[in-house]
């Protein structure tokens, strides 16, 4: 058999039914056992990608690269590393070796679906620009659609358009403003707590969690991270599942009548969820008013009197869980990692240190002076820059695509690193795996030779992450509190791991040792 125009994907050219121990394919109309047929996909898949171009890793039945994706990973979290940031080998390992012997794009696959790496920043830019629609977010299924369903993450069409207006609304520039004071108040409570570890060791991340739960809560929701708690500890459980299974071969014939542990556990989790969404929207809906955050434009859009512009119940608390999931979860890997780097780099640390004294003293930010904080700004660059909390953007090709010099097949899926791009010595120079905020000091677009797809650590384009101006705002709030009150230096005890786990964390947290200025 010969893959004569490689123009459709996997699954539409093979039909796997699994019967008396021979593998169908019925579209072929041929029929060969399991091993014949391992032997036959390597072969002509790896003349496919060849003729496209592309070289990667050859097909493995079944598993695809997952095997050996999932074995990579494992060994790089078995060692710590140095506290060095050249790090893109530990956190994406099968990019970072795949990279050097394929090229910076080459092909993977995931499962029996094929999966295009880039980490060029011209195909980047078309890719995430996206201006003909070729591009598109592809549905979540399994684990994923259980915990974020079918949200402004992965929404498309008029809903995602609908939705996306609506969050616009809540979290663009001048309505930061009004959020300033939420995140004020929970930084207070945070550093209340903060003293207690006066002299002594702390671990951020948890800290950090704590802290972007209850701003996340405030800010959206109208709510306190006590009334949500229960959302975000669901939402934990469920994301490690999640994250668990990434790799693992699921063969849906089989899932439809046999659950897991996972399954059942996943299933339970994500009907809790649900269920307590719905109590904080009826508390909300019934209640005093919100003041006109996210949830409220919600439930607005809810009972719009335009039946075409109104949304769903399960839209809304499918919104509600993305928005408590990305709005925590990104704010919370951007301030420790800043810590982190700061604790290091410790005259970074009083650089901005005097910044926020020159602007605040020590008051509480202002709308006004969060805007000046040039060292800031930079350090928070080049923290993005080195740990981006999202390390993957994700697309499918909508219709056959040219891309580059690429022809690129219907239905096939394209991986776009960001984080490979943040650490390629070819874009910022023999230094890249250094700290130096120095290179933002005169804005991102110096920065990155005009180069926009070089630094995406929101991604770009039409669906750049509406919190790419809530999650530095949020972080510049916060690091100026705590810059006027403590100094901090690394702990003895921290060990180096960086992983993901959708984004990118620390392994073991972050200690720090606390000092009271």
């Amino acid at each position: 058999m010969v893959w004569q125009h490689g123009e459709r994907q996997l699954g539409e050219i093979i039909d796997w039914r699994v019967k008396r121990g021979r593998l169908v394919i019925s579209r072929i109309g041929q029929r060969r056992k399991l091993g014949e047929i391992g032997n036959w996909l390597e072969v002509a898949l790896g003349d496919w990608g060849r003729a496209k171009g592309i070289n990667g890793p050859p097909y493995k039945l079944f598993y695809g690269s997952n095997k050996d994706i999932s074995n990579m990973k494992k060994e790089a979290m078995v060692k710590p590393m140095d506290l060095s940031h050249d790090i893109l080998y530990k956190a994406q390992p099968h990019i970072h070796a795949w990279i050097k012997k394929y090229g910076k794009n080459f092909l993977l696959w995931n499962g029996s679906q094929p999966e295009l790496i880039v980490t060029e920043p011209e195909l980047i830019k078309e890719i995430l620009n996206n201006r003909d629609n070729t591009y598109v977010k592809e549905k979540p299924g399994g684990y994923i659609d259980k915990l974020l369903g079918d949200g402004l993450v992965f929404s498309s069409g008029e809903k995602w358009t609908k939705m996306r207006k609506l969050a616009n609304n809540a979290f663009h520039a001048e309505s930061l403003k009004n959020l300033i004071p939420a995140m004020i108040t929970s930084a207070e409570v945070m550093l209340e707590r903060w003293k207690i570890y006066e002299g002594k060791e702390m671990e951020v991340f948890e800290e950090f969690t704590l802290l972007t739960s209850e701003v996340i809560s405030r800010t959206a929701f109208g709510s306190s991270y006590l009334e949500g708690r229960n959302i975000f500890e669901m939402l934990t459980k469920l994301t490690m599942i999640t994250a668990r299974n990434t790799y693992e071969l699921s063969i849906p014939v089989i899932s439809k009548f046999y659950k897991t542990k996972d399954d059942i556990e996943a299933d339970e989790l994500e009907k809790g969820i649900y269920n307590r969404v719905l109590e904080i929207i009826k508390n909300t809906e019934f209640g005093s008013s919100t003041g006109g955050h996210f949830l409220e434009l919600l439930l607005t859009a809810h009972h719009d009197a335009n039946v075409s512009q109104r949304i769903s119940i399960k839209d809304l608390v499918d919104e509600c869980k993305t928005f408590y999931f990305a709005g925590q979860e990104t704010t919370n890997n951007l301030l420790t990692w800043s810590v982190f780097l700061l604790s290091l780099h410790t005259d970074w640390q009083e650089k901005a240190r005097q910044e926020v004294l020159s602007l605040f003293g020590h008051q509480n930010p202002t709308p006004d002076g969060i805007a000046k904080l040039n060292t800031m700004s930079m350090i928070i660059n080049e923290a993005l820059r080195l740990y981006p909390p999202a390390i993957s953007i994700l697309r499918k090709v909508e219709r056959k695509a040219t891309l580059g010099k690429l022809t690129l097949p219907a239905n096939l899926n394209v991986n776009v690193s960001n984080f490979a791009v943040h650490h390629d010595p070819d874009i910022w120079g023999e230094d890249v795996n250094l700290f130096k905020p120095e290179r933002f000091s005169e804005g991102v677009a110096k920065a990155t030779n005009n180069n926009v797809a070089a630094f995406i650590p929101f991604g770009m384009g039409p669906r750049i992450c509406v919190g790419s101006n809530f999650t530095p705002t949020e972080a510049k709030v916060v690091l100026s509190m705590i810059l006027q009150r403590y100094a901090f230096t690394l702990s003895p005890t921290y060990v180096h791991l960086p992983f993901q786990l959708f984004t990118l964390r620390p392994l073991n947290g972050v200690q720090v040792i606390l000092h009271s200025l």
